[in-house]
């Protein structure tokens, strides 16, 4: 296979309910990222668009990186901020914010083209994902091996750091399969 079809099976899932990204590499969310969305007076747009273009420092407000979608009335996009407190809100213009180590690190893995979906529902919501209320006495590697999911893969989708660190009552997000 080569280079090309790799980054063709890559796309992006934003759900802007959770305000949540996934960089999902064939059928698989490989990394969860938390993002800013529209406030309710310039909602992000929902739908099927693709990467228009991509900038390396932008300027202005747009953090370190900016990638354009191609969404009529725009512009939009996704990019980084210098005001990392907005994210996990819903404060912006209809574009989609991420943290500026985010949005690097993203960038570096999606070409001008790459399909990015926005939907308003949340994941658990969905035919491609179940919700898992952790309980008294899980951890992540239980959960895991009832499941039937590798550890690392639980973590990167649900966008935990610390495996070690899990909430009773904390709700995960798990891949159906």
């Amino acid at each position: 296979m080569d280079g090309d079809n790799v980054y063709s099976q890559n796309k992006i899932q934003i759900y802007t309910y959770d305000r949540q990204l996934y960089f999902v590499r064939g059928q698989r969310a490989a990394k969860a990222y938390p993002i800013a969305v529209g406030k309710p007076e310039t909602p992000t747009p929902t739908g099927t668009y693709h990467i228009a273009n991509k900038a390396v420092n932008p300027g202005g407000v747009l953090g370190t990186r900016w990638m354009g979608l191609d969404i009529p009335d725009g512009p939009y996009g996704i990019h980084g901020t210098f005001q990392p407190d907005s994210i996990g809100r819903a404060i912006s213009n209809g574009c989609i914010r991420m943290y500026n180590q985010d949005v690097e690190e993203l960038f570096n893995q999606v070409r001008v083209g790459t399909t990015v979906v926005i939907d308003q529902s949340s994941p658990g919501m969905g035919t491609d994902f179940s919700i898992y209320t952790v309980k008294p006495g899980d951890t992540l590697w239980k959960i895991s091996q009832e499941l039937g999911i590798p550890v690392n893969e639980l973590a990167a989708f649900n966008n935990i750091d610390n495996p070690d660190n899990l909430q009773v009552g904390r709700q995960l997000k798990i891949p159906k399969r």
